[in-house]
Formats: structure tokens, C-alpha cells, sequence
């Protein structure tokens, strides 16, 4: 049967290149049934005419799909559904309904605890005015190098450390880059077999947190703090203990005399971004040693300071083997890159990766290797102060925005980072006014969830300035300070 130029729908506004949708729309019609195998393909200029491309862009797709088998061709006679070209299995599908007889509340041994939520509108990236925290800017991103650095990885050269299965193992050049270049930047000498590679930085600290505390144990974390890491330990069933933070980040004196393990953010709090000063810090490994407990040191966005003396992580003054060490490329690149990395202990190490055994063996060898590759080369280096320059010159305008407007920064001054951590009226709850600024092209982080249950603030938010344009700040500032007036 011959198939008209008319059977093919074509979206010229559709995602992808007109090659690459040409050839979902065969590929489609074969899988669906809809084209059988001999059916013979409209001619190329028949097909380009029909849908508005060139004919060189449909002899290209039909090329493609000859070489996976889904088209031949017959010289003069033209291109046809190949005979063998892979076939959808053909299955009756149940029109039933039904309820499942099984209790799966009843079977499942997880039991999911209460879980804080931060309003982040999915398509975040419609809204004028988007002060949201863990996003980029692509504009700041170096998409051509590392488009090369990945099609490098994709080839014949490297196809062993993309295509093979190292079992637990991580890609030793990753590995080494970390160990050789990022580590010293926080004064921190590990060995290779003290480094594991992490789906991100929550992934590493859902190791710790599984490996070192059941239901008889107590872990203690900052307040406010990282909503997700509750999350996590509250998975464990252990004993939580929440401790206020201060201008300088976590006061040692006010921790819990009893404790196993102690989750941090010393170089940059989250979410008010204080730094711990050099003297907290030693007294805080001071009591671990003293008390036997273990800390999980949390250093993100430690790339992003500027303006400031670099203080040297709690796992570089550690001479007890206290502290494990978190790390993630998730703001130095890209949050859905989800790639991150622990240093500790061997021994722990050992358990980490078996661990991430049971779940996956390592993260996929082309993101690790395509990361390893845009590291070595100095890409890095590259983005960071190109990001640095731009958070700063961003920074600065938020701050004139909101002395102009009258808004509270509710953290410490300090310079680095992507966002401040802000204050409104005691009578403001942030949630709704998020809900109001939503309709008004505004997005802004409530800050409740930060903070323990018990002890929980409504009236806090957190503006980020790493995924809006300078020019956009003041007016959005503006409109925030609008809607809080608006509460009163």
C-alpha cells in the first residue's frame, strides 16, 4: 500500500528538529500498526512538499531510518516499511476497572512521615519574576563545552567507562578530580578510597542517615534547616532533636548532651546563610570528639562566595575522624545534573558504597564521565566566576531593591550565595502571600518549612537571584513589598 503525504501530521512548532520529527512520526506509524511492512513511504519531495521542509531533510531522516532497520530502500522504486522493522507487541488490553483487594498500607514496612513542601510552581520559568532558590539561568551555562565534553564521552575512545559495568566502582577520573582539585579548595586531603560518587548531595545524606541511626539513636539538626534532611531522618524512626541557630550558624553550647549523629551547614547555613566563625567551629569538633558523636558537614554553594576570606570546612580541622564531608555539583553546573560526592573513613566509605549497591551500583558512566571530562578541562573555573561575577552584580541590586522598599533581610550580612533569607511582619504568613504573588507573576519560597514543627515560624521567606535577570529584580522586589502592605 502506498502511503500519501497526507497521513503525515506535522507540527512545525513542534520540540525537536524537522529530521528528528519526521522520523518520530514513521517510527510511530510502524509501532502503532498504523504502517505495515512493505508499505511503500510518499516520495521525499512529495513528503517535503506536504509538510513544508526540504527535501534533503527528508532523504536525511528516511537515510537514518533505513540504518535502523525501520525503512529499506529500493533504488528508483523508492523507500518501504522494511519487513523485519521493529514491531510494537500486539497485546488485548483490559477494559476493566477494578479495586485492588490488596492493603498496601497494611504491606508496605515504609511508612511515610509527614512531609514539608515548598511552593515551586513546576513551570517556574513562565513567571516574570522568579525568586527561586536551586535553579540556574542558562544563560550562565556553558552548553557548547559541555555538549563537547559529553559527545567525547559518547565516544569509541572512552566507550569502556560509558558502556561497561564497574560494579560499585565510581569513574576514577572523576574521582581523581575531585580528590586532586576541589577537595584542597577546602583543605581537605582524602584518598581515593575515602571518596564515594553520590546521585546528589541528598542522596549522600540519605546514606549517612541510613547507615548510622535506627530508632535507639538521636540526630540532631539545625533550626530553621534543610526541609528535605527531616525528611530523611524522619525515615529512619530515630530520636530528633532540633537546635536553634544564631548570626554565627549552629552555637556548640546548646547541643543536647546525648547525640550519635549531628547534620550541619557551618559554611553557609541554610537557609540564612550564616558562617560559622573559626572559633565555633573547633569548639563544635571539640564536644564530637569529647562526645563520640559523628557530624555530617553539608557544604554547599561553598564555589559561590565572593568577597570573602575562605574558611577552612570542618572536615579540614578534623583530626578525629568525626566528620563526613558532603559535596554536590548541583549549583556549580546544573541541579538536574544530580551528581554529588561524600568524603569519609574508609570504613565508611565501605559501607556507603555497598549500600548504594543495593539500590544502583554507581551513577550512569556518561554523566560521571561527561562531568569528569568538562572538570579537567578548566570548564569549571570558567563558570564559577562567571556566576560569581553575575550573583554578585544581582546581589547588589536585591539589596539596594529591598533598602529602597523597605523589606527585612532577616540574615546575617555576608557576601556569596544565591539568595537572603528574609522576614516579614509577625502578622504576614508567607504562604499566602506567595499564593497572592503567584497570580501576580511573582515566585518566592515560604519559609515555614524550614523551621521544626513545633517551633514554627510563618512570617519568614527566602528570595534566590540565581534564576532572575538584574533588570527584573527591583520591580519584583517592588511588587513583594506591595503585597506584604497589602496583609497589613
Amino acid at each position: 500500500m502506498d502511503l500519501l503525504p497526507e497521513t503525515f501530521a506535522f507540527d512545525p512548532d513542534g520540540e525537536g528538529t524537522h529530521q528528528h520529527r519526521i522520523r518520530r512520526l514513521v517510527v510511530d506509524g510502524i509501532l502503532s500498526g498504523r504502517f505495515q511492512p512493505g508499505d511503500r513511504m510518499p516520495s521525499s519531495r512529495g513528503l517535503a512538499k506536504q509538510i513544508g521542509v526540504s527535501r534533503i531533510t527528508v532523504t536525511i531522516a528516511y537515510t537514518d531510518l533505513v540504518a535502523d532497520d525501520y525503512l529499506v530502500s529500493r533504488g528508483r522504486s523508492g523507500y518501504f516499511v522494511s519487513e523485519t522493522a521493529p514491531m510494537a507487541p500486539s497485546l488485548a488490553q483490559s477494559r476493566k476497572s477494578y479495586e485492588s483487594v490488596v492493603d498496601w498500607s497494611r504491606l508496605m514496612s515504609h511508612r511515610e512521615t509527614a512531609r514539608d513542601r515548598i511552593a515551586r510552581p513546576v513551570d517556574w520559568q513562565t513567571y516574570p519574576y522568579p525568586f527561586l532558590y536551586g535553579q540556574t539561568d542558562p544563560t550562565l551555562f556553558d552548553h557548547q563545552n559541555w555538549r563537547i565534553c559529553a559527545v567525547e564521552a559518547l565516544g569509541r575512545r572512552e566507550f569502556d567507562s560509558l558502556t561497561a559495568d564497574h560494579y560499585e566502582r565510581d569513574d576514577p577520573k572523576l574521582v581523581e578530580y575531585i580528590q586532586r582539585h576541589i577537595l584542597p579548595r577546602r583543605g581537605i586531603a582524602a584518598r581515593p578510597n575515602q571518596i564515594l560518587i553520590t546521585m546528589g548531595a541528598q542522596n549522600a545524606l540519605w546514606i549517612c542517615a541510613q547507615l548510622l541511626l535506627t530508632q535507639r539513636r538521636r540526630a540532631v539538626l539545625e533550626n530553621p534547616g534543610y526541609p528535605s534532611l527531616r525528611q530523611i531522618l524522619g525515615d529512619t524512626r530515630c530520636h530528633m532533636e532540633s537546635v536553634d541557630i544564631d548570626a554565627e550558624g549552629l552555637p556548640p553550647e546548646n547541643l543536647p548532651e546525648a547525640l550519635d549523629v549531628l547534620f550541619t551547614t557551618v559554611s553557609h547555613q541554610c537557609p540564612t546563610n550564616a558562617a560559622m566563625p573559626l572559633a565555633r567551629r573547633k569548639e563544635l569538633l571539640k564536644k564530637a570528639a569529647e562526645g563520640g558523636f559523628v557530624i555530617v558537614e553539608d557544604d554547599y554553594e561553598f564555589e559561590l562566595g565572593f568577597g570573602r576570606p575562605v574558611t577552612p570546612s570542618l572536615k579540614a580541622l578534623d583530626t578525629h575522624g568525626s566528620v563526613i564531608y558532603v559535596g554536590s555539583f548541583s549549583k556549580s553546573l546544573f541541579p538536574g545534573l544530580r551528581l554529588g560526592y561524600l568524603v569519609a573513613p574508609e570504613a565508611f566509605v565501605s559501607g556507603a558504597r555497598r549500600l548504594r549497591g543495593t539500590i544502583l551500583r554507581h551513577p550512569p558512566g556518561l554523566i560521571q564521565r561527561t562531568t569528569a571530562n568538562f572538570l579537567s578541562r578548566g570548564h569549571i573555573e570558567a563558570q564559577v566566576n562567571r556566576m560569581r561575577k553575575t550573583y554578585e552584580q544581582r546581589r547588589r541590586v536585591m539589596e539596594e531593591a529591598i533598602t529602597e522598599t523597605g523589606l527585612i533581610i532577616a540574615s546575617p550580612p555576608m557576601d556569596g550565595g544565591s539568595s537572603l533569607w528574609m522576614r516579614a511582619p509577625d502578622h504576614v504568613d508567607t504562604e499566602v502571600l506567595a499564593q497572592q504573588l503567584h497570580s501576580r507573576g511573582v515566585v518566592i519560597e515560604p519559609g515555614a518549612a524550614f523551621f521544626d514543627p513545633a517551633r514554627r515560624h510563618k512570617n519568614f521567606y527566602r528570595l534566590a537571584y540565581s534564576s532572575i535577570p538584574a533588570d527584573r529584580i527591583p520591580q519584583g522586589i517592588r511588587m513583594i513589598a506591595d503585597g506584604i502592605a497589602q496583609l497589613d
